[in-house]
């Protein structure tokens, strides 16, 4: 369980500088034990380590990367486009294009803002959705990760949950008060909630498919009460789509769920794995931002060149007859070989996955919420983690966490991974 001398010298180097040694949490590997590797380089489905071992990697940027580590479609534009300038803090066609994109691709998204994360998008569609009602009060739900922002980050997933913290240090009290944190997946709940409080209740904010607690997927109906009783008391419904976007297909979750959200929150793919974010929705709600509205909302890079470009060429790749049929093929071939090997080996687990998303439970429990995800046998994960990393295979460093399939994966890298995944089972 150690990586290489080179990544444990950096790694010795970055904790005197750096709090924790990284930059965001979920990379210091607290929840399998040991250290993190440095990466030197990726292209493709694989990544090199600064100690010279390679990996498949079922991470791509914990999303972005959805064509695969440094495609040439995306690096040749980003090279050309930098020649004539970097950022400029002045409107630029590219923005306008990526807007004309997503208000076409997403039929809910009649205007959209850039910005430059998914934090940033989430944060400005709440503030949005406060001005816009005169309401204060929010609604989120247990495991739901939307971003660092204070009145979010309460009973959150992804890093929290890795550091054992589902609610972080230095979050108002009174901040944290305006935020009603509701199991997901409990339709009576939010019903009971709703008829005691709907009046004050700006918004609702739901990952369409949670993903910072592993995978989890909505119950029949319960996507459709959200919309309903959200209408029938006017607060606003915001889909956190920042990692299914783009990445389920042209329109996310909410096309293929058939759901209209009044907001939704983007980022991750539209930026081709440059730091990016968007919102958007009805006209109605998003005329309210300045400098039309009163609700105020800016960013010095927002809509900057090169992140609007590098979206741009990767969402036409994506929509070509290969791109998300072949995801699909891809997730779809790795799901039934990972079923046939754990159901031979008797090993308990769920395996959900949607599109080129995937999460392995080591339960034998049915997974409706994050209360169910931390029953997992964490052990047993820790152990698989390393074993796989040992042998070349880079999944999440966390058991609440997604991963992620690319189209520069291939049925012959899938196949490794299963073999690698045969050996390492032997061994536990």
């Amino acid at each position: 369980m150690h990586t290489g001398p080179l990544s444990q010298k950096l790694f010795a180097a970055a904790k005197e500088r750096i709090p924790g040694g990284v930059n965001s949490p979920v990379r210091a590997f607290r929840n399998v034990g040991g250290e993190p590797f440095f990466v030197r380089r990726a292209k493709g489905s694989r990544i090199e380590d600064v100690d010279g071992k390679h990996y498949i990697d079922y991470i791509g940027s914990w999303g972005p990367n959805i064509l695969g580590h440094a495609p040439t479609v995306i690096t040749n534009t980003i090279h050309e486009v930098a020649k004539d300038g970097i950022s400029f803090g002045i409107p630029n066609p590219y923005e306008v294009e990526m807007a004309r994109t997503i208000t076409s691709w997403v039929p809910s998204v009649e205007k959209v803002r850039m910005c430059s994360s998914g934090t940033e998008a989430t944060m400005s569609a709440i503030r949005l959705a406060r001005g816009f009602t005169g309401r204060d009060r929010i609604v989120k739900f247990d495991g739901c990760y939307h971003g660092h922002s204070d009145s979010l980050l309460v009973a959150a997933g992804s890093g929290a949950l890795t550091q054992g913290e589902p609610d972080s240090a230095g979050v108002p009290a009174d901040f944290a008060r305006l935020t009603q944190v509701l199991p997901y997946n409990d339709p009576e709940a939010l019903t009971r909630l709703f008829e005691a409080e709907g009046e004050r209740i700006a918004a609702v904010i739901v990952e369409s498919y949670p993903a910072n607690a592993g995978l989890v997927f909505p119950k029949p109906g319960y996507l459709d009460l959200l919309c309903t009783i959200t209408r029938k008391y006017g607060a606003l419904l915001i889909f956190d789509e920042v990692m299914t976007g783009f990445r389920l297909g042209k329109a996310g979750v909410q096309g293929i769920e058939g759901i209209t959200p009044d907001l939704s929150c983007f980022g991750k793919v539209i930026g081709g794995g440059l730091p990016v974010g968007a919102f958007g929705g009805r006209a109605e709600i998003m005329d309210h931002l300045a400098p039309l509205g009163p609700v105020y909302q800016a960013g010095t890079l927002s809509g900057n060149p090169l992140a609007m470009a590098a979206g741009l060429a990767q969402l036409r790749e994506l929509d070509k007859p290969s791109g998300f049929a072949r995801l699909e093929e891809l997730g779809a071939h790795f799901e039934r070989g990972i079923r046939a090997l754990l159901d031979e080996k008797g090993v308990p687990h769920r395996f959900h996955r949607t599109g080129s998303m995937f999460c392995l439970f080591f339960t034998d429990r049915e997974i409706v919420n994050v209360s169910d995800v931390m029953k997992q046998d964490l052990e047993f994960f820790r152990k698989f983690f390393w074993g796989c990393l040992d042998k070349g295979i880079y999944l999440a460093p966390s058991p609440y966490e997604t991963g992620f399939l690319s189209l520069a994966h291939t049925e012959a890298d899938l196949d490794d991974t299963l073999g690698v995944f045969r050996e390492v089972l032997a061994a536990i």
